[in-house]
C-alpha cells in the first residue's frame, strides 16, 4: 500500500506547516511570552491538522497496489 504522488506531498506540506507551527509555539513558551499568543498558535495548529484538501483521483488500471486516498 502506498501514497499516490498528490497525497503524499499533501502529507508532507501538512507535516511541514504543523512543524513550524509547534517550533514558534515552543519559542513562545520558552520566552515566556503571552498565553494569547499560545492559545491561538494552538487554534492554528488544530486548523491545520483538520485541513481536507480535495484530491483528484486518476485511474493506474496498470497497478494492482492499493492506493490510500
Amino acid at each position: 500500500m502506498s501514497f499516490c504522488e498528490h497525497c503524499a506531498g499533501q502529507r508532507f506540506d501538512r507535516a511541514q506547516v504543523l512543524r513550524t507551527l509547534r517550533a514558534a509555539r515552543k519559542s513562545l513558551r520558552h520566552h515566556g511570552r503571552a498565553p494569547r499568543a499560545d492559545a491561538a498558535l494552538a487554534a492554528a495548529i488544530e486548523a491545520v491538522r483538520a485541513l481536507e484538501i480535495p484530491h483528484l483521483d486518476f485511474a493506474d488500471e496498470t497497478s494492482d497496489e492499493d492506493v490510500v486516498h
